[in-house]
């Protein structure tokens, strides 16, 4: 019996398999490494310059949370592989470190910014590419993208009612205010939507100061005492502080140095929590306001869990500070709640696919460390959150002096803004 055309067959089968194998190689090319074991999670926050001081725990707060998903079986079946990035508080960094992210990295998810200027140089690309980013921090609002999912809070979850507190009787009735940013969109915008709240209540333009410093700040001898001479008019005054990152610190010492207490001209600051007052001395500070929708001293057996996680996880990892006094803050807890719903849509969804994701993110819910059940919106991209006014102590925690009842709708585009009227707190769903 001839072996010819056993061996033509043998030929034809090794040369189908390897076309088969070169095909699926071409095919495999466009996909990330790992595709078929890991799904690429991609980490954005500065790890480096001005604003390292707040985000560089968020992106240890990722990886932490990343670690006890992949622990219990990962998402569909695949572990989550973590690619981390520095932006270096340089905001056109942001949009270059986004493209790589996207494109060369092929991640399914970005978690980060934290600056609202970095978040709007990152928008035209996550957009372009129908990426997704989560968005951890309290913002100004007057945004919503179908790319984009916020877990910090909009102006009427965190500013307004920090400023209704101060004005009602329990907050010390302040009638003149002092609105102090840096100079960036966040803080001009949150303060163009207080100016309008304010004179919606019959407060006067000469009784609201209004003062910007640049990223880096950190002489604030005149501003302090311009503070102190606009509040000796005999009208209870109060600052509401949006300065970002570490001029924060110099900013607090100058308010003591001066002896500004809270009793004379209370703060309420909105980007300051217990990882920014570590490097102050906070026994010249109590009393002084925050205004968060979470605060590591909240009592709840969600948080008592969280921050012992934390701690475990910086001793475990040796996190510089946190390993020897781990803190929780407000941005860290939005962060977690982040990647656990976004987990749980891809679950839902059964895909990373970026348009399946979004459909699956409306009406998730997660037990916050708060304390509260997390929602995010049907349709509006926000959480619903609840509101929380702590006094800064002297171990630089937060005692809570006010919450609401319960979770708050986000309201993206203020009522106080009337070129808002009409407009929807919907974003475009269509592929732009």
């Amino acid at each position: 019996m001839s072996t010819k055309p056993q061996t033509a067959r043998r030929f034809t089968l090794k040369t189908l398999s390897a076309a088969a194998m070169v095909a699926t190689l071409g095919g495999l090319s466009a996909l990330p490494a790992h595709a078929q074991s890991t799904i690429k999670v991609g980490v954005l926050h500065s790890l480096s310059g001005t604003m390292a001081i707040s985000e560089t725990v968020l992106k240890d707060t990722v990886l932490m949370a990343i670690d006890e998903i992949n622990a219990k079986g990962g998402v569909l079946g695949k572990k989550l592989e973590p690619v981390v990035v520095d932006p270096a508080s340089n905001w056109p960094l942001f949009a270059e470190k986004t493209k790589q992210l996207l494109t060369q990295d092929k991640v399914a998810v970005i978690f980060g910014c934290w600056t609202s200027v970095s978040r709007k140089s990152v928008l035209p690309v996550v957009e372009e590419a129908n990426g997704l980013l989560f968005y951890p921090v309290q913002y100004e609002g007057e945004e919503l993208s179908k790319n984009v999912f916020y877990t910090g809070a909009a102006p009427n979850q965190q500013a307004i009612p920090a400023v209704e507190y101060l004005m009602s009787k329990d907050g010390g009735s302040a009638k003149r205010w002092v609105l102090l940013g840096t100079d960036y969109v966040y803080p001009r915008t949150t303060n163009k939507i207080l100016r309008a709240f304010l004179k919606a209540k019959g407060v006067k333009d000469e009784d609201i100061m209004e003062e910007y410093t640049p990223f880096g700040h950190s002489d604030y001898q005149t501003i302090i005492a311009n503070i102190k001479k606009f509040s000796s008019a005999g009208k209870k005054t109060a600052v509401v502080s949006t300065i970002n990152g570490d001029s924060n610190v110099p900013f607090y010492k100058e308010l003591g140095n001066a002896g500004l207490s809270a009793k004379d001209v209370p703060v309420v600051a909105f980007s300051v929590g217990e990882e920014e007052l570590r490097g102050v001395d906070t026994k010249p500070l109590v009393g002084h306001l925050a205004a968060w929708n979470y605060f590591m001293s909240v009592k709840s057996p969600a948080n008592t869990e969280f921050t012992k996680k934390w701690a475990a996880y910086a001793k475990a990892k040796n996190i510089p500070g946190h390993k020897d006094k781990p803190l929780t803050n407000d941005p860290m807890e939005a962060t977690y709640i982040g990647i656990n719903i976004w987990a749980q849509a891809v679950a839902k969804a059964k895909s990373t696919d970026t348009d399946k994701v979004i459909a699956a993110m409306a009406g998730q819910t997660f037990k916050a460390p708060g304390g509260f059940t997390s929602t995010m919106d049907k349709e509006n991209h926000h959480l619903h959150k609840p509101v929380f006014i702590g006094e800064v102590k002297a171990d630089g925690q937060f005692n809570v002096v006010w919450k609401t009842p319960g979770p708050v709708v986000a309201d993206p585009w203020s009522d106080y803004i009337a070129e808002n009227k009409g407009k929807k707190n919907v974003p475009d769903l269509k592929v732009k």
